[in-house]
């Protein structure tokens, strides 16, 4: 078995890349045998589907509890919830503004190529009055996302007013979060088989042009994470943080290629921390509170990612949105961002919450996840980059309006040095 452990000790991205060129070269050399392995992609597209209800509900529960502490939140913490909701906002609209004017999706074969059909039109008054479950149970078992979301951030925000008394509550779903992530962690171990047979089912239906539509949504994340930085983070740094460009990201570069390495903004936090501290000068309380709230809910990246997937999936359904449509789309793909776990990939779980709010079911919303999860690792690493430059100007934001802060000379910055701040 010791090809077996050389296997597994092979990172999974490049395990994955193995599974899709060996799924490539089987559908374009045998088109005939990938039928005989289609089980083993529905079997992955069953595991994910299994994963998105618990996924959505634990994840933004456990995310309103890590702001947790009251008195650690205060007035920063508002501004910072605030800056981030702005931001994330921004980043929805960007995501989807870009995946309506490339059109990615259109024609893009996400399974077997056949058409699927939404289901029944709900009225504009019905969704919004389906926001708040009647039976939560019931929520929970028919996949209601938008009333999962809401009883999800009503029950987080409970636990932390609750005070000393949520407090084993909030760490019972912390700790959930943290076996949920390890379930991810296994099912994902799957994932080079289930790409193989996606792939080569994919290939041998439709030919490698099926691959035009991801370079097409390569090219609009590219688009949505330059547009976030220059259109929202760089006025943001310019004329509210009254910091120089050029010098605010010299100092964050550290933290932005963290970012895109790990494609993970928990694991760019104690570089971020060190950027903040040593490099831009923004007072330690300050950074110290803001950052590890950005880990949990500043994800500009995610959001713009969501909000363009979520265009690209109805645009593979053949499904042209109208505006009501688009309005649920960016309200759901919104709050699915804020509780979007901050580990690799994760934004791709939350598709479903955003999709089922306009009648996309699990099955079809797990055929889009398969279909893009081969490339995902790139793209993922893209779009962590503009959410590590959003954690460090909503820091740098609320550094400026600060008490403590205001004797910071905040247009110049530091010396670079490779201290790493005192915990």
């Amino acid at each position: 078995m010791a090809w077996l452990r050389r296997w597994q000790a092979i990172p999974l991205w490049q395990r994955v890349l193995v599974g899709l060129v060996s799924g490539i070269l089987l559908g374009v050399l045998a088109p005939a045998a990938p039928p005989y392995i289609a089980f083993v992609g529905d079997l992955f597209v069953r595991l994910i589907r299994m994963l998105v209800v618990p996924i959505v509900f634990i994840s933004i529960a456990s995310g309103v509890t890590a702001l947790a502490d009251p008195r650690r939140l205060g007035a920063v913490g508002g501004r910072t919830v605030a800056l981030f909701a702005f931001t994330t906002a921004c980043a929805v609209s960007i995501g989807m503004a870009a995946g309506l004017l490339v059109r990615p999706g259109v024609g893009a074969a996400i399974g077997s190529g056949e058409a699927y059909a939404l289901g029944e039109p709900v009225p504009v008054y019905d969704q919004l009055m389906g926001i708040v479950p009647v039976n939560i149970v019931e929520a929970l078992v028919a996949g209601d996302m938008l009333a999962i979301i809401f009883f999800s951030i009503a029950f987080g925000v409970s636990v932390v007013l609750a005070g000393e008394e949520g407090r084993p509550v909030a760490s019972l779903l912390q700790s959930t979060a943290r076996v949920l992530f390890r379930l991810v962690a296994l099912v994902m171990e799957f994932t080079p088989y289930g790409v193989f047979a996606l792939i080569a089912v994919a290939v041998a239906q439709n030919g490698v042009a099926v691959f035009a539509n991801i370079g097409l949504l390569a090219l609009c994340v590219v688009i949505g994470v330059l547009a976030q930085i220059v259109l929202v983070h760089m006025p943001m740094i310019a004329l509210v943080a009254r910091r120089q460009i050029g010098r605010f990201y010299r100092a964050a570069l550290d933290a932005l290629a963290v970012a895109f390495a790990t494609a993970s903004s928990a694991a760019t936090l104690p570089v971020a921390l060190r950027v903040a501290i040593d490099k831009m000068r923004i007072d330690r309380g300050v950074a110290s509170t803001v950052l590890p709230i950005g880990a949990s809910i500043g994800k500009d990246g995610t959001a713009m990612y969501v909000g363009l997937l979520s265009v690209f999936s109805l645009q593979a359904l053949g499904v042209t949105p109208d505006l009501p449509m688009l309005g649920i789309v960016f309200l759901t793909a919104a709050l699915a961002a804020f509780g979007t776990a901050p580990i690799p990939s994760a934004s791709l779980f939350m598709l479903a919450a955003v999709l089922a709010s306009v009648g996309v079911s699990t099955a079809q919303t797990a055929l889009v996840i398969g279909f893009v999860l081969p490339f995902d690792r790139l793209l993922d690493m893209t779009r962590t980059v503009a959410s590590a430059s959003a954690n460090l100007t909503v820091t740098a934001t609320v550094a400026r309006g600060d008490r403590s802060s205001k004797d910071l000379d905040t247009t110049e910055l530091a010396p670079s040095d490779d201290r790493v701040p005192e915990a």
